[in-house]
């Protein structure tokens, strides 16, 4: 189960024969999918490029679940301020959450992203506010939105986790299950903890989408539901993933990624309980016509 990464493919600019140079590469590494001219275009590159595409593709088109009216002009603006938010917010977390001493004693490092080194609960929280900033500046109905924008970013987050696989990181433990997979220069069988999230995220997608076309459901909830199914999810599969950083002793060793996810549970079971209490009060969101 390990991508060939031997695929290299050089062209001619002038009449694209195959010759020995090297304008253009295929795959140059694992973590390079394409070379033009000595610049890499790494797969993350790629990825999060998809992600971003298929939300552009995508909420124009649940939007009407929540009867919400937004332009492709009010979209694109949004998803900038996502894609400022997500950067922003992963490498910031990364630096803040698992290397602070080492971007302390090299601080120019933090911008240098092409290094690798990206927090996925920092993009979470990193593209939360920069989305509510620009949502509440708009006077945009934030739990709409929010119910909304949930079906994409779990299908981006399993594109993130497709690149983990790509990269061959964030692997798990030991297994002697028949799926587990080989990582060079690692001993024994692991297991596949990226396919894992993958199969996590789009459960999750699944669930909130269902939940979103429900008619009559109401508001916030949507986004409830992704909040907790990553978090307690999350939460499980660390259990699967290799530690590369010391277990936390407090409050009962659990792991960084563990610690950053109760949060999202708890923000997740306040905004179900605020939905509840809220649908005592209104009418919930009016049925698909």
């Amino acid at each position: 189960m390990i991508l060939d990464s031997s695929l290299i493919i050089h062209f001619r600019p002038s009449n694209n024969h195959l010759y020995a140079g090297s304008v253009l590469q295929l795959f140059p590494s694992r973590a390079v999918a394409i070379d033009i001219l000595g610049f890499g275009i790494h797969w993350y590159g790629l990825l999060y490029l998809a992600a971003f595409m298929l939300a552009w593709v995508l909420l124009p088109r649940l939007q009407r679940y929540r009867n919400l009216d937004l332009t492709s002009e009010e979209w694109a603006d949004l998803l900038s301020w996502g894609v400022i938010g997500v950067v922003v917010g992963g490498r910031l977390g990364f630096v803040l959450f698992y290397e602070p001493s080492y971007f302390l004693d090299s601080p120019l490092r933090v911008f240098a992203v092409w290094e690798g080194g990206m927090s996925s609960h920092g993009g979470f929280l990193g593209v939360t506010l920069s989305l509510l900033w620009i949502v509440r500046k708009k006077g945009l109905p934030v739990l709409a939105l929010a119910d909304v924008i949930v079906v994409p970013v779990a299908l981006g987050l399993m594109l993130g986790r497709l690149g983990n696989f790509i990269n061959q990181e964030l692997y798990g433990t030991v297994t002697s299950l028949p799926w587990g997979i080989s990582i060079p220069g690692v001993e024994g069988l692991r297991h596949p903890t990226q396919l894992y999230a993958m199969l996590k995220d789009l459960v999750i997608a699944f669930a909130c989408f269902a939940h979103l076309s429900l008619p009559g459901s109401t508001r916030g909830r949507t986004a409830a539901i992704f909040l907790i199914l990553y978090g307690v999810l999350r939460f499980l599969l660390e259990y699967l993933r290799i530690q590369e950083y010391p277990l936390l002793p407090l409050p009962l060793f659990f792991s960084r990624g563990q610690l950053l996810t109760l949060p999202i549970v708890v923000v997740g079971v306040a905004l179900w309980w605020r939905t509840r209490v809220f649908s005592r009060h209104s009418h919930p969101s009016p049925p698909l016509r």
